[in-house]
C-alpha cells in the first residue's frame, strides 16, 4: 500500500508531538475501522514509556441505527476495550453516546409530531448525531484544555467532503481546525487513501483486537452501501445517499442499503423497510395535508404568498394525533414481529424512557392534548397485558377520557373549540397554588389569540390574510435602509 507508511509516520509524529489527548470517531464502517486499527498498530510499535497520551474511542448510537451495524459496533467496541487493557495501550473505549431522551427520533416524530426528515427539513442530524458527540468532545476539552479528533474522512469519498477538509486545514500542518468547537483540532490520517486502499489494509492480517473484518465486508457487500460518517459538525456530509445509517432515514427516496440487505437474506428487516416507506410517503407533497395538521405547533395557521409567482403556500404543522398514534401502534407491532423473526441479538425499536417522553408530549400537545392518556392503552393493546410496564404516575395527568367527552359535548353545544376549552382549563390549573397570578392574563390572551377554528374554515380565512414573502432583493433593500437609519442615529448621538 502506497500511503500506509506515510500515514503511520503521521500518526506517530503527531501522537508524540504534544500532550493533547486524541478522540477517535468510530462509526463502525470501513474507514473509521481502518483508522482505529492504524492507531492501535502504531501505538503498539512504540515503547511502553512513550504511550503516555490517552486515546478515547467514541461511537454514536442514534437509537435508530441499522440493526446489523449496531451488532458489529457493539462487538468491536467490546473487543477493542479488552484488547487495549491486555496490550497495555492507553486507549479508552466507552459505550456509544446517545441523544438525550427528549431529542430522539421517536420523541420528536411520534411525540411532537415533527414530519419525517427531508432534504429541506433535516432536523435529525444535529439532535441525534452532532450534539451527543460534541458533548463528549467538550467534556475532554474541559478536562485537558485541547483535544485532537481523529476521523476516517477521505478526500476521494466525495468532492464536498474534500472541499470541507481543504477549507479548514491549518497551513503547513496535518491538522484542521474544528468547525464549531474551540480548542478541538481534526486529524484525518487516511485522507489520501482510496476505498481499495482501505480494504487492502483491513485484509492485510488479523485485527489487533482479535478476529478479522469479514463480517464488515459482508455487510458492505450485501447492502450496496457505504457507512455514514461519524458526524461531528454541520459541515460533515451526513447520510442519505445509499448508505447504511438510520433505518428510519427518509431523506432518500429509496433505501437501497436496506433493500440490499433484505435481498441477501435478512428478510426479517422487511417490516422495517415498509415502515420507513410509510414515513417517506407522508413527506410527499400530495400527502402532506393528509398526515399533518392545519396548525403549526404554536397554534398559528400560516399562508405565505410568493411575491414573484403569486403562488400561495400553506405552511403545515405537525403530524395529526391520529397518525402519531398509528405510527406508534405500527412500530410496536413490528417490534413483536422482529422479536420472533430476527435471528440475531434482540433489537429494541423504542425504549421505555422514549415512550414516557412521548406520553408527556401527547398529554401537553399545544393543539390536540391527549387527555385519554392513550399511550399505555396502545401499548397494552399491541403488546398484551403480560408485557405491560410500570408507567410513571405524574400529577400533570389530571384528566381522563370521560372529562374530554364531556367537554366535547359542551363545546359542540356552545360552538366553542374543544381544544381551546381544554387548554384554558389546563392553564388555570397550572397557576393553582401561586400567590401571584400576574402572568395569567397574558397567558389567557395568548391562548385566545390563537387560531382555534378547524380545518378548511380557518385556512380559507387565512388565504384572505396573505403574508407576502419578499424576494431577496426586497429583503436586502429593507436591511440596508434599517442599517443606514441606525448609522445616522449613532452619528447624531456622537
Amino acid at each position: 500500500m502506497e500511503h500506509l507508511a506515510t500515514s503511520r509516520e503521521d500518526v506517530l509524529r503527531i501522537y508524540r508531538h504534544d500532550n493533547r489527548p486524541w478522540v477517535i470517531g468510530y462509526s463502525g464502517g470501513k474507514d473509521s475501522t481502518a483508522v482505529a486499527r492504524l492507531v492501535f498498530e502504531s501505538l503498539l510499535s512504540l515503547p511502553a514509556e512513550e504511550r503516555t497520551k490517552p486515546v478515547f474511542i467514541v461511537s454514536s448510537d442514534t437509537l435508530v441505527e441499522t440493526p446489523l451495524v449496531v451488532g458489529i459496533i457493539k462487538d468491536t467496541l467490546e473487543a477493542m476495550g479488552k484488547s487495549a487493557l491486555t496490550l497495555g495501550l492507553p486507549i479508552v473505549v466507552g459505550p456509544p453516546v446517545t441523544p438525550q431522551t427528549d431529542e430522539t427520533f421517536w420523541v420528536n416524530l411520534i411525540g411532537r409530531g415533527y414530519p419525517a426528515p427531508t432534504r429541506q427539513f433535516r432536523w435529525c442530524t444535529e439532535r441525534m448525531k452532532i450534539d451527543p458527540v460534541s458533548d463528549f468532545i467538550k467534556s475532554k476539552v474541559a478536562a485537558y484544555g485541547e483535544v485532537i479528533v481523529v476521523l476516517g474522512s477521505r478526500s476521494q469519498e466525495s468532492s464536498s467532503r474534500a472541499q470541507v477538509m481543504r477549507k479548514h486545514r491549518i497551513e503547513g500542518s496535518r491538522l484542521s481546525r474544528h468547525v464549531s468547537l474551540p480548542n478541538a483540532f481534526v486529524f484525518t490520517p487516511i485522507d489520501e487513501w482510496s476505498a481499495d486502499d482501505v480494504w487492502e489494509y483491513l485484509f492485510s492480517g488479523p485485527a489487533p483486537w482479535g478476529g478479522d473484518h469479514q463480517a464488515l465486508f459482508d455487510l458492505y457487500k450485501g447492502s450496496n452501501a457505504g457507512e455514514c460518517p461519524l458526524v461531528i459538525d454541520t459541515s460533515t456530509p451526513s447520510c442519505g445517499n445509499s448508505r447504511f445509517g438510520c433505518w428510519t432515514c427518509t431523506v432518500v427516496t429509496q433505501d437501497r442499503a436496506m433493500d440490499g440487505l433484505i435481498e441477501t437474506g435478512h428478510t426479517w428487516m422487511v417490516p422495517l423497510r415498509d415502515f420507513r416507506n410509510e414515513l417517506y410517503k407522508s413527506t410527499l407533497p400530495e400527502n402532506k395535508a393528509i398526515y399533518r395538521s392545519t396548525k403549526r405547533r404554536d397554534g398559528s395557521v400560516t399562508v405565505l404568498t410568493n411575491k414573484k409567482t403569486g403562488e400561495d403556500k400553506h405552511i403545515l404543522g405537525p403530524y395529526k394525533m391520529e397518525y402519531r398514534r398509528k405510527f406508534l401502534e405500527d412500530l410496536l407491532q413490528i417490534q413483536k414481529t422482529i422479536d420472533k423473526t430476527n435471528p440475531g441479538p434482540a433489537y429494541a425499536l423504542i425504549t421505555k424512557p422514549e415512550l414516557e417522553a412521548i406520553r408527556v408530549q401527547w398529554r401537553l400537545d399545544p393543539n390536540e392534548p391527549d387527555w385519554e392518556d392513550s399511550l399505555p392503552q396502545i401499548y397494552r393493546r399491541v403488546m398484551g397485558n403480560a408485557a405491560d410496564i410500570a408507567w410513571e404516575v405524574n400529577d400533570d395527568f389530571v384528566f381522563a377520557g370521560g372529562e374530554e367527552s364531556l367537554i366535547a359535548e359542551l363545546s359542540a353545544k356552545h360552538g366553542v373549540s374543544k381544544e381551546l376549552f381544554m387548554k384554558l382549563i389546563e392553564l388555570e390549573l397550572s397557576f393553582e397554588g401561586y400567590s401571584r397570578r400576574s402572568k395569567l392574563q397574558d397567558k389567557l390572551g395568548e391562548l385566545l389569540a390563537r387560531d382555534w377554528a378547524v380545518g378548511d374554515k380557518v385556512l380559507t380565512r387565512k388565504m384572505g390574510e396573505r403574508v407576502v414573502v419578499r424576494d431577496r432583493d426586497d429583503q436586502e433593500k429593507a436591511l440596508l435602509a434599517k442599517y443606514a437609519t441606525l448609522q445616522g442615529a449613532l452619528g447624531d448621538a456622537a
